[in-house]
C-alpha cells in the first residue's frame, strides 16, 4: 500500500485567503479516493476556494488522481476560485502535460510565483520547468 501525506496551510496574499496543500509520497489506487475527499472538503468549506497544490514531494500519481485534479479544478472554478500547481517533479510534470492538465491549470516553478499569482499580476513562464529539470527535459515530445 502506497503512502501519501497531505498537509494544509492557510496563506494570505494581498488579503486573499489561500489554502496551500502539500503532497508527499504516492497517490495511487490504494489511497487516492480517501485523500481526494480532504480536498473536496476544503473546496466546500471555502466561499471562494483559492488553492495551491504543492507537488514538490509527490513521487507518483495514477490516472485516477489526475482525474481528481481535473474535478477539483471544475469545482473551484464554479465557486469563482483559482487553483494552481507548483513545483512538480519532472515525471509528474510530464504526466500533467501529456494529459493536458497544464492547458487548464497553471503550473509554477516555485512557490513564490504561485503565491504571487493570487495577488499582483504575475505572468507564468512560457515553459514551466520541473524541479530538478535541465532545459532540454522541459521540451514536449513531438507527436
Amino acid at each position: 500500500m502506497a503512502q501519501v501525506q497531505i498537509t494544509f496551510q492557510d496563506v494570505n496574499v494581498g488579503g486573499k485567503a489561500i489554502k496551500l496543500i502539500a503532497f508527499a509520497g504516492q497517490l495511487d489506487e490504494t489511497n487516492v479516493d480517501n485523500e481526494a475527499q480532504k480536498i473536496y472538503q476544503v473546496i466546500e468549506e471555502m466561499a471562494e476556494p483559492n488553492l495551491i497544490l504543492d507537488f514538490l514531494d509527490l513521487e507518483y500519481m495514477n490516472s485516477k488522481s489526475i482525474g481528481y485534479v481535473t474535478d477539483w479544478y471544475s469545482k473551484v472554478m464554479s465557486k469563482n476560485g483559482k487553483i494552481v500547481i507548483t513545483r512538480p517533479r519532472v515525471n509528474i510534470l510530464d504526466i500533467l502535460k501529456v494529459v493536458g492538465i497544464t492547458q487548464i491549470v497553471t503550473v509554477y516553478e516555485n512557490l513564490e510565483e504561485a503565491k504571487a499569482s493570487f495577488g499582483a499580476a504575475v505572468a507564468p513562464a512560457p515553459e514551466v520547468a520541473a524541479v530538478g529539470a535541465t532545459p532540454n527535459q522541459t521540451e514536449t515530445p513531438q507527436a
